[in-house]
């Protein structure tokens, strides 16, 4: 049985789009995971072009200020699985992901309350089931290496 493995968010580890790893989506190279999804949301070229030098924190602040593509809430974890896969193309980062194992990784955000994509363990949110979205696409994503590492 798979141990669960709930990993911090913000800046304490290499699992969080907070950590600051590099990253490329669509031609785009973004200092972080946090960076390159939240340029994402936008389709314009230039506003995208923002979030290119931002930390994390200055990254999901101005990802709520841009022009939001209309068809965002049906791509935006085919965009994380996109930005994740970039990401851990890092052999540092790669190799923590396989060490997991076959745990079940789950984004602890307590703190922040986010349901969506992780599981906030407060007491105002403890009745609510969190999506744990990122966790899953790091699965996801650990998925495909380890079956990509098995057919070479």
């Amino acid at each position: 049985m798979a141990n669960i493995n709930r990993f911090n968010g913000g800046f304490k580890g290499p699992f969080s789009n907070f950590y600051n790893a590099k990253c490329e989506y669509q031609g785009l190279a973004f200092k972080n995971s946090e960076a390159a999804f939240q340029a994402a949301k936008t389709l314009d070229g230039e506003e995208r072009k923002k979030f290119l030098t931002l930390n994390p924190s200055e990254a999901k602040k101005l990802g709520r200020k841009i022009h939001l593509r209309a068809d965002w809430e049906e791509v935006k974890y085919q965009v994380m699985l996109e930005v994740l896969k970039s990401k851990f193309q890092d052999p540092e980062l790669r190799k923590l992901l396989l060490e997991t194992g076959d745990d079940i990784l789950i984004e602890n955000t307590t703190g922040w309350h986010d349901n969506e994509w992780g599981d906030c363990e407060c007491d105002k949110c403890k009745s609510v089931l969190g999506k744990n979205l990122l966790g899953k696409a790091l699965m996801e994503i650990r998925t495909a290496i380890q079956e990509q590492a098995d057919n070479n």
